[in-house]
């Protein structure tokens, strides 16, 4: 088990990624509350894919919870029964945590397909996490750091428990992400540390600022473009489902996500240039400048060219995969010395 504990914490920043992944699809297919209850989906450890199953039906045989759509609304099944011909209203309860009441099959699918990501993403940590007690006691913080990365998963399932039974409340969509960042971080922390890795690298002050500064305005970007699709799902709701018009008369949330880009390009792509001017060693530096190349560039697609499928997801991930990145080279920077001394 001493040796598992680097793979397992290496899977588990994975499959963290996986689930932002696949919670940029749901929003990106409007899924949100494809399952209206947590942690089951109406009522159910595998959904349905009929709205039959969620139509009362005679002489059909229900289990405690589980749920049916009638007169618009959701009912729960109070006890294990079996129905007769005629409809008994007693032996339903309606559900009261929202007034949503729709089925959708795809919506449904990806969303458990989502909660399938996360359930298995919080497995590994949990597995990382066990594997941390074969550590050598000099890394006692390493193991502190795991089990909060389990506290911090399981209070990231209550956050999206929360967003469902609030109908997707913009605000606590904003924290929900924001919180699988803190996670991604401490995963990339404890990864970072368990390498014990005696790299040589340069110290430069400037570039030791610039790099805390780009990580901080990485992050207020993606508050902002959080915003910015929570007013594009407004606008949905609103009835406009033309994509043409989704952007017709931005917030000025927009404006700020737009223009902050020009800043965070200019500040990125002068840390490139800094540390290719004076060796500083900082080899992922280049993939920041690419992350924000495409991020910039999925950013063109959706004002210009209208949401074309896909973009919003590619773009929320790499703007999370940019915050990994932009993280490793903070820690990197963080403890940095001059050349001939170890890390």
């Amino acid at each position: 088990m001493k040796g598992a504990f680097l793979p397992l914490a290496k899977a588990s920043l994975i499959l963290v990624y996986l689930v932002i992944f696949a919670g940029a699809a749901v929003r990106m297919t409007g899924s949100g509350m494809g399952c209206p209850d947590w942690p089951k989906c109406f009522g159910y450890y595998i959904p349905p894919t009929d709205v039959e199953v969620l139509t009362w039906q005679p002489d059909r045989t229900y289990e405690k919870g589980q749920m049916i759509i009638h007169d618009n609304a959701l009912w729960k099944a109070a006890d294990n029964f079996t129905t007769t011909s005629d409809y008994n209203e007693t032996n339903w309860v309606k559900y009261t945590k929202h007034e949503y009441a729709l089925f959708n099959p795809q919506h449904t699918w990806t969303e458990y397909i989502n909660r399938l990501c996360g359930a298995v993403a919080g497995l590994a940590c949990l597995a990382m996490a066990i594997s941390s007690f074969w550590l050598p006691k000099s890394n006692r913080k390493l193991i502190w750091a795991s089990w909060l990365v389990v506290f911090l998963m399981g209070f990231q399932a209550w956050l999206g428990a929360t967003v469902v039974f609030s109908v997707l409340n913009p605000l606590k969509i904003t924290v929900h992400m924001v919180m699988a960042l803190v996670i991604v971080a401490l995963i990339i922390n404890i990864i970072k540390s368990a390498k014990n890795q005696t790299n040589i690298r340069k110290h430069n002050s400037t570039f030791k600022v610039l790099i805390t500064v780009t990580l901080a305005l990485t992050l207020i970007q993606v508050i902002l473009g959080t915003q910015v699709r929570e007013y594009i799902d407004e606008q949905v709701k609103a009835g406009i489902t033309n994509s043409y018009l989704w952007l017709n008369d931005p917030t000025f949330s927009f404006y700020l996500h737009r223009s902050f880009s020009i800043l965070v390009l200019v500040l990125n792509f002068y840390l490139f240039f800094l540390n290719k001017k004076l060796d500083l060693g900082f080899k992922n530096v280049k993939w920041v400048i690419i992350l924000l190349i495409l991020e910039v560039f999925t950013g063109i697609l959706m004002q210009y060219f209208y949401f074309p499928f896909g973009s919003q997801a590619l773009h929320l991930v790499l703007a999370s995969i940019l915050f990994g990145v932009q993280y490793y080279l903070f820690l990197q920077a963080k403890k940095c010395y001059y050349v001939g001394e170890r890390e």
